[in-house]
């Protein structure tokens, strides 16, 4: 490339399967990343991905690319047979988005597996769709860019605009950045390297192929890792191809990175190379801010979850909802990945522990996950139908007996208790309570299976006992669908729901990020994960003692089974114990978290990785930038990952900066202000100023004398006999 090319304002093009195409996590990644890169790039960013007809409509407006180099590398496709959509896409920040239809290359897709095979003995068996699809998408994504830097060499830019392409041919030609996720879209990594196309690349592996199918069998994933004969046990699960695909990829990229450090650890060992750098997923926190509300958007979204659980469980037994904590874990169907395996044994220990403690608390544990279906089940459908109609039923009497109330105080007159409901409400109100009764134990599953039988989490609930007995605390309801609030059971949006719940539990053995509990951290709401997912991996490095703000980890790879059990069940009934007030502030703890996983910052991490394969791909030209800048580019021994780059979209843009300063900052640190105040004996401590004399770690062993000094001082009365620590597990949710 020639030294009058500008390295401060690269162009990046963003390729993934799941651009403007929802399939799974990745799409949350690039949509709540967008903003952030809109903001740095401006329009010098555009995403690449394959068109899917059913969504593009939906998801992307088309334009005309005013760029030339644009132009002419869309009409190079389109003029082979290749259709194209551009245009921009329909989300925050509205990104350029180039959507190709892998469709139309289908004709050419034997001559394409020939040559890969040729170039990279990359088998790919023509009965593996997916597979299939990744191959033409690689293809085309590197035909694509291959036109559009040979158009911008043969000098084909626009007049000066801030497009894609950017400056008129009187400016320097910008560099070229392609960045891309997961192995879907790794096959063109492979023919940029063997055509020495003009770019600097950058590879982010979201979760390894082969670590995933290892976690879903009964392995010793993490101990064995070193030892694994990765060929082979690629074979055996018959995705060789796959893991070749992703393995060339990371040694193709001029830069491979991975989302955590327990995947950057797995990536090392199973695709053989060590990832240069972490990307941390971060969230859009503006969306789910809700500052001065959060506590009572909980409030209402837990009303909803009250109506569902009234309609499943009431008519069998009734419990107090005051009385009642919602816990739940969402996701894929993964039973041993997600740790299912492992929350369903925990809720069995802590139902036992609950009964020991004589506890009043009753837990609700949500299982949220898509499973094969028939349809909802008759018990579950009419619970909430009855119980609709004694909604309407109340509520028609209310406004009866409200009118009665009115008339007779119209008229001065006290109206008299025993003729407001008159007999015929009476008897109506009397059928919808017999309508209530049902003899049957409440349904654990919501829906009817399609194998019922082999089922791995009805088995496991079958086999831990936990079947909504009456005398139980751990309530479990198996909702196999995801929510929504067209749901005729449960009708309340997911966001509402993890609102609405008191505690998400997501103890999962392999989760290379984990958005499941970073959602419930900016919701405000507490969660445990493990060591072994990147989010509590993050936190730990983060936060000194996670669990004062409400992110308790498990240890799945040091203890062993039975002791990470025994850890999740004793977090459990530690939050069963906790009393209002440290529930709301611990909510409130947590909710201050939001800005640590915000991407305006983990979107410095991303820009880090930019630069570095700037760095790489062209020494000579990031040198004469640095010595035009004044710099020296010496690196002093330090490794690639030792300097960081921010974009013009700073004025200090042009500036190398010292990475250890962004990497991650100083820990969090603890608290300073103590948990809420313990029980009193029959009540709990309101008053605001006696707060901090209480700390849930100290319950154990309170001075006594020390606390009734500091009351006398505070000009409050009270005797030693007040203070009784909540051991018992008894509290009032909030």
């Amino acid at each position: 490339m020639s030294l009058d090319a500008d390295v401060t304002r690269p162009l990046l093009f963003e390729i993934a399967w799941e651009v403007a195409n929802k399939v799974g996590g990745i799409y949350t990644v690039i949509k709540s990343k967008a903003p952030v890169t809109c903001n740095e790039y401006d329009d010098r960013y555009c995403l690449i991905g394959p068109l899917s007809y059913k969504t593009a409509p939906l998801e992307v407006e088309e334009t005309k690319p005013s760029s030339a180099a644009m132009r002419s590398a869309i009409d190079s496709l389109q003029s082979a047979g290749i259709k194209t959509l551009f245009g921009r896409w329909l989300i925050e920040g509205s990104p350029y988005v180039l959507l190709l239809d892998v469709g139309s290359a289908s004709s050419r897709m034997g001559e394409w597996k020939a040559d890969l095979w040729n170039i990279a003995a990359v088998p790919s068996p023509s009965d593996d769709q997916e597979t299939n699809q990744a191959i033409m998408f690689g293809y085309l994504v590197t035909w694509f860019l291959g036109e559009f830097v040979a158009a911008q060499d043969r000098g084909l830019q626009s007049r000066p605009s801030s497009d894609l392409i950017g400056d008129d041919a009187s400016q320097k030609r910008p560099v070229v950045i392609a960045h891309f996720h997961e192995w879907q879209a790794g096959v063109a990594l492979i023919l940029i390297r063997k055509r020495y196309l003009n770019l600097a690349t950058v590879f982010t592996t979201h979760a390894t192929l082969l670590g995933r199918y290892l976690c879903a069998g009964d392995v010793d994933f993490y101990n064995n890792l070193k030892f694994f004969d990765v060929d082979a046990e690629a074979g055996k699960r018959g995705i060789y191809h796959r893991y070749c695909i992703e393995r060339a990829a990371a040694h193709c990229a001029d830069v491979f990175t991975t989302v955590s450090h327990i995947t950057a650890y797995e990536a090392e060992w199973l695709l053989k190379r060590k990832p240069d750098g972490v990307l941390p997923n971060g969230l859009n926190v503006i969306k789910f801010s809700a500052i001065h509300e959060f506590q009572n958007r909980h409030a209402i979204a837990k009303e909803k979850i009250h109506e569902f659980v009234r309609g499943h469980f009431y008519g069998h037994y009734n419990f107090n909802l005051d009385n009642t904590l919602y816990f739940f874990t969402a996701g894929r169907y993964e039973f041993r990945n997600k740790g299912v395996d492992m929350f369903i044994e925990s809720l069995a220990r802590l139902n036992a522990r609950l009964k020991e403690l004589e506890s009043d608390i009753t837990v609700v544990a949500f299982i949220i996950m898509p499973a094969a279906t028939h349809s909802f089940t008759v018990d579950a459908l009419k619970g909430q139908a009855v119980m609709k109609q004694l909604r309407e039923t109340v509520n028609e009497i209310q406004n009866s007996v409200g009118h009665r109330i009115f008339e007779s105080a119209a008229k001065g007159e006290i109206p008299d208790s025993k003729i407001l409901m008159d007999e015929e409400e009476i008897v109506m109100l009397k059928r919808r309570i017999y309508a209530l009764r049902r003899d049957s134990l409440p349904p654990v599953v919501t829906h009817n299976m399609a194998d019922d039988a082999r089922d791995p989490i009805l088995n496991q609930i079958r086999q831990v006992k936990l079947f909504n007995f009456a005398s139980d605390r751990v309530k479990v309801i198996f909702h196999p669908e995801f929510l929504s609030s067209n749901n005729p059971l449960l009708a309340i949006d997911y966001e509402d729901f993890v609102r609405g719940c008191h505690l998400g539990v997501f103890p999962s053995y392999y989760e290379p990020w984990g958005y499941t509990p970073a959602e419930c951290t900016v919701m405000g709401v507490p969660s445990i994960t493990t060591n072994l997912s990147g989010f509590g991996c993050f936190m730990s490095e983060m936060i000194s003692v996670p669990s004062d703000y409400g992110i308790y980890i498990v240890d799945r790879r040091l203890k062993s089974v039975e002791e990470s059990v025994n850890q999740l069940a004793d977090h459990m009934v530690e939050f069963c114990k906790k009393t209002r007030r440290q529930r709301i502030n611990q909510r409130n703890r947590t909710e201050r978290l939001s800005d640590v996983l915000d991407w305006k910052r983990m979107g410095q991490e991303y820009i880090k990785a930019r630069w570095v394969a700037i760095r790489r791909k062209y020494p000579a030209l990031v040198a004469k930038h640095d010595e035009e800048c004044g710099e020296n580019s010496d690196d002093d021994g330090k490794s690639d990952f030792q300097y960081g780059y921010e974009s013009d979209a700073n004025p200090a843009g042009m500036q190398r900066e010292d990475l250890s300063s962004l990497r991650y900052h100083q820990k969090v640190p603890r608290p300073p202000s103590m948990p809420g105040s313990p029980r009193l004996r029959g009540e709990m401590i309101e008053d605001e100023v006696t707060a901090h004399l209480f700390s849930s770690e100290d319950d154990k062993d309170m001075n006594v004398s020390a606390l009734m000094s500091e009351l006398r001082a505070l000009g409050l009365r009270g005797t030693a006999e007040d203070f009784v620590p909540p051991s018992n597990g008894s509290s009032t949710p909030k």
